[in-house]
């Protein structure tokens, strides 16, 4: 089952069902060192799921839930380790849109929601672009309209220390106010995902992609026999290549990111080039949800690995 959130939909399956989410990993072809995300209706169901429930995050559930902010905390026994990649921990979120909250409430458990596409794909962002890539006897698609965000969810570590483990709608610097504490960005090296996202490769188009300054545009055009081009400018593109243009807001970018790409990627394109959005004088909260976007474009640029 496909369900629709604000930021993409994703494909559900009970979070305590060891089977049940086994079957998410075996549909979505998903390495299973690649941890999920648990959907809950709110902070009391989100207890049920992890082992404590600190202040830290009771702070961020009363300010970002429901909403594009996902928790780490250690999990509790109940949550099979295949949730967590056999790590000690699990990431919880409270989605922001109507018709997931009533699924949650009415099961009256929490779901893992990774994005419902092929592992690696373009995230998904309407109920059409799920059944792209699944036929109905594979999944079926709960049709909660576009998505709002567009970008996947903020993924936050809490500890001793704070950090954002996968940049999102919800920036270091909103996180640093509510707790009134430093947010660290970036994640350290471990043998193992902590969070969903951080694979190099992700987020990708099956034409191949680049990212790539604007000064840097003519000598790629001229290697490539139909390209399409996704940027923020008016720029000088010719038959037989494409300009997709693209917003200047970073809110409207994100939520446009994925469905632009797609249509890239069905274009005939030989070659998709996204001019990298470098805004100038932009506050540090854009700023930091620029560098989200950014992040996704790199991912989605980088060959998977062979």
């Amino acid at each position: 089952m496909a369900f629709p959130t604000e930021t993409v939909y994703g494909l559900g399956a009970d979070a305590l069902d060891e089977a049940a989410v086994r079957r998410v990993f075996k549909t979505k072809g998903r390495p299973s060192n690649n941890p999920l995300i648990v959907h809950v209706s709110g902070p009391a169901m989100a207890r049920r799921v992890v082992a404590e429930w600190p202040r830290d995050a009771q702070l961020l559930a009363d300010c970002f839930w429901p909403g594009p902010l996902s928790i780490i905390l250690p999990k509790a026994s109940g949550v099979p380790s295949v949730v967590t990649a056999d790590g000690p921990n699990v990431a919880v979120r409270c989605p922001d849109h109507p018709l997931t909250l009533a699924l949650l409430r009415a099961l009256d458990g929490p779901l893992v929601g990774p994005s419902a596409n092929p592992s690696g794909r373009i995230s998904p962002t309407t109920a059409a672009h799920v059944r792209e890539s699944f036929t109905p006897a594979q999944v079926y698609v709960l049709d909660g309209g576009p998505c709002t965000g567009g970008i996947e969810s903020t993924v936050v570590k809490l500890g001793d220390e704070i950090r954002v483990l996968r940049a999102g709608l919800i920036t270091p610097e909103a996180i640093a106010r509510v707790l009134n504490r430093p947010v660290l960005t970036g994640s350290p090296l471990t043998a193992t995902p902590e969070s969903p996202g951080q694979l190099a490769s992700h987020y990708a188009p099956l034409t191949p992609t680049r990212l790539i300054p604007a000064s840097d545009l003519s000598r790629a055009l001229h290697n490539s026999t139909r390209a399409a081009v996704l940027s923020t400018t008016d720029l000088h593109v010719q038959p037989p290549h494409t300009l997709f243009r693209m917003p200047t807001d970073p809110h409207a970018y994100a939520r446009e990111l994925y469905s632009a790409l797609r249509q890239a990627d069905t274009s005939g394109a030989d070659r998709i080039i996204v001019i990298s959005p470098a805004p100038h004088g932009a506050s540090p909260e854009d700023a930091s949800l620029w560098s989200a976007i950014v992040d996704r474009l790199t991912r989605a640029s980088t060959p998977p690995t062979q």
